[in-house]
């Protein structure tokens, strides 16, 4: 491989036609200037430079090695005014992924402040569930994510640099016309005997719910399964079920729906900003985890109140 430095040593000889000018314009010692072009032409295995009474002119090897070197020279000048853009975050890009509850209340504040600091990085979001959005994290696809997960499921963030954002605490639904609405301190095997109203099986906050439950003493019967929370909302406020729901996902509550804590407390899911285990954090990357930091207090301190989160 060409070396940058002895390719621009010959650049000045053969542009100042001597060894001697060559080495006053790049403050070397004439010794220094021979020996980078001896080199050089060892590298390549040619001959570059002659001298004649005129001067050094390049040989045919020497010209045509000089035909590449200025777009070189500007290729690598490019590739460093680009990466002083991204280390100074006046440019690059940021790629980020999110859970949907966090995607609609956390993450857009964060996107407009880091929007309004950093407008020229190009910013683009994904949206799916922390089983999907883990490996493709640990894969290098994604910069950063939210994620979320439980007390015992941390191996699921194996081989990702994660830090806990808040505590989100899952409350109880029930039909504003439920014989449990007069009763404001709710216990878990207070529901145990009704239908339930849940997310997928398969996914962790589903599969969580029924720890929960059979913790408590109890296997939930299932009647209706869906990964959206309006939806879930909408099957209780109709009357078939009752359903543990995250705060993040009340920030709208179903006219039709109480929401209650539980008594001791309610059980809470970890929400969590995660990158990839790597020491060479994209200065983009570093600014939005900075930037969640700065608002998670805002959702950790956060209480349901009839209409939603946030009500005092």
């Amino acid at each position: 491989m060409l070396n940058l430095t002895r390719l621009r040593v010959l650049s000045e000889v053969v542009d100042r036609g001597s060894f001697s000018a060559a080495a006053d314009a790049l403050d070397y010692t004439q010794s220094a200037v021979s020996q980078a072009i001896a080199r050089l032409e060892a590298e390549t295995g040619t001959t570059l430079v002659v001298r004649d009474r005129r001067g050094v002119r390049p040989t045919a090897a020497g010209a045509t090695l000089l035909n590449h070197a200025d777009a070189i020279f500007a290729q690598v000048q490019s590739a460093e005014d680009d990466l002083a853009a991204v280390l100074g975050l006046r440019g690059g890009r940021l790629r980020v992924a999110s859970f949907p509850s966090a995607g609609a209340t956390l993450l857009p504040q964060a996107i407009a402040s880091f929007r309004r600091a950093h407008p020229n990085v190009e910013l683009s979001l994904a949206e799916g569930e922390p089983e999907g959005i883990a490996p493709r994290l640990r894969a290098g696809e994604f910069d950063l994510g939210l994620l979320f997960g439980f007390i015992g499921d941390e191996d699921r963030f194996a081989g990702l640099s994660a830090t806990l954002l808040f505590n989100d605490p899952l409350y109880a639904a029930i039909p504003v016309d439920h014989m449990l609405a007069r009763k404001h301190a709710l216990t878990l095997t207070d529901l145990s005997g009704e239908d339930w109203v849940q997310t997928s099986a398969k996914g962790a906050c589903g599969r969580y719910v029924v720890e929960q439950c059979l913790a408590a003493g109890f296997e939930p019967h299932v009647s209706f399964e869906s990964d959206d929370y309006e939806t879930i909302q909408g099957l209780v406020a109709a009357g078939v079920g009752v359903a543990l729901i995250p705060r993040l996902a009340l920030t709208r509550v179903h006219p039709g729906i109480l929401v209650r804590a539980l008594e001791p407390s309610s059980p809470v899911r970890n929400v969590i900003v995660a990158t990839a285990a790597d020491p060479g954090l994209a200065p983009a990357a570093k600014a939005m985890l900075e930037i969640l930091r700065s608002r998670a207090p805002e959702y950790a301190e956060g209480r349901v109140g009839r209409y939603g989160v946030g009500l005092t």
